[in-house]
């Protein structure tokens, strides 16, 4: 197979992070400014597939920076049901690289006439999502034409952040966000072929994180099933301890995305755990007790570690997709956009 549409736009993922950090900047602050005047009390979410994870990616990431609680509402009470919920004290941000799912765009539409302040981050600045939103962040990452979203749901997290960013006035996040491009950089360099030959074989795992990691092992295991056929399911790592621990054993694969977090140790507590029932563990740090580790690239903010474990991620499910046997470009029943209502 020459080379794939998805490891092209997996190469990209820096430079469109330095695109949309210069040329959407203006896009940006002006939402920034526009939540700072409304003072939301919540926050809600809108989106679905990858996407849904950017926005889970946002829920850590908000509360952990503002204080701001953040719920993810399903588009279908509006859509569906027709009913609007009261958000007058509320910011809704929807989140879609296309800006065409009709479920979506009804309730963002459904929150500005409730009285939300609303935000639409988009790869397509002329879609209906956007016509629905008061504020438009463009995430300037090109056409992608791989079905599997690699550099959307990055540019769509990086957005997330600048907007926290100059929303909450935290710049210490601001000016690790103008160093990101090269951390990314960096991450395309991890070698995480070990993992490869671990799954090559296999027909499940799990993916662990905890707090913002947790956001990313749900686009994690999703990207296991859509490009290599392989049932993955994403828990914490506090909630795979009620119940589903109990099918770890004999080699099974779990991957733990940890960063150098308030977080790192419970994870790691949790890997040896899990290795000591028998599972075949590999966790992103360079000490990681009884599992084995997988090269990460440090960014110099635990908001941003995350970003950079999924694009070594995503260099290593290319590999795996290919070493199946699949075409990652082209997964088995799905289209790039699915409208559902």
């Amino acid at each position: 197979m020459t080379q794939t549409h998805m490891k092209r736009e997996i190469a990209e993922i820096p430079q469109v992070v330095e695109r949309l950090l210069g040329e959407g900047r203006g896009a940006i602050v002006e939402a920034a400014k526009a939540l700072r005047a409304a003072d939301p009390d919540v926050m809600i979410t809108i989106a679905r597939g990858s996407s849904d994870h950017a926005a889970t990616y946002f829920k850590y990431a908000c509360e952990l920076t503002t204080g701001v609680p953040v719920a993810s509402v399903g588009p279908s009470i509006a859509s569906i049901y027709g009913v609007d919920l009261k958000l007058g004290r509320a910011g809704a941000i929807g989140i879609s690289q296309s800006g065409k799912s009709p479920d979506i765009v009804a309730m963002l539409e459904s929150a500005r006439r409730s009285g939300a302040t609303t935000i639409a981050i988009t790869n397509t600045a002329t879609s209906p999502l956007a016509e629905a939103a008061d504020h438009v962040v463009d995430i300037c990452a090109g056409t992608e034409q791989s079905v599997a979203a690699t550099k959307t749901f990055v540019t769509s997290a990086v957005a997330e952040l600048a907007l926290l960013a100059e929303w909450s006035g935290d710049e210490r996040l601001g000016r690790v966000l103008d160093g990101l491009p090269e951390a990314l950089a960096n991450a395309l360099d991890c070698d995480w072929s070990a993992l490869v030959e671990a799954t090559a074989g296999v027909n499940s795992l799990y993916v662990l994180g905890r707090g913002p990691g947790a956001a990313i092992a749900s686009e994690a295991a999703l990207k296991f099933k859509e490009t290599s056929g392989l049932h993955a399911e994403a828990y914490s790592t506090a909630e795979v301890l009620h119940g589903p621990a109990a099918i770890v054993q004999h080699g099974f694969p779990v991957l733990a995305l940890c960063v150098a977090d308030k977080a790192r140790e419970s994870i790691l507590e949790t890997c040896s755990r899990l290795a000591g029932q028998g599972g075949q563990v590999f966790v992103t740090d360079p000490q990681p007790g009884a599992g084995t580790p997988l090269p990460v690239a440090r960014t110099g903010h635990p908001l941003t570690d995350p970003i950079a474990l999924v694009v070594s991620f995503y260099g290593f499910i290319e590999a795996l997709s290919r070493r199946r046997g699949f075409n990652p470009d082209e997964p088995p029943h799905l289209r790039k956009v699915t409208s559902t209502l």
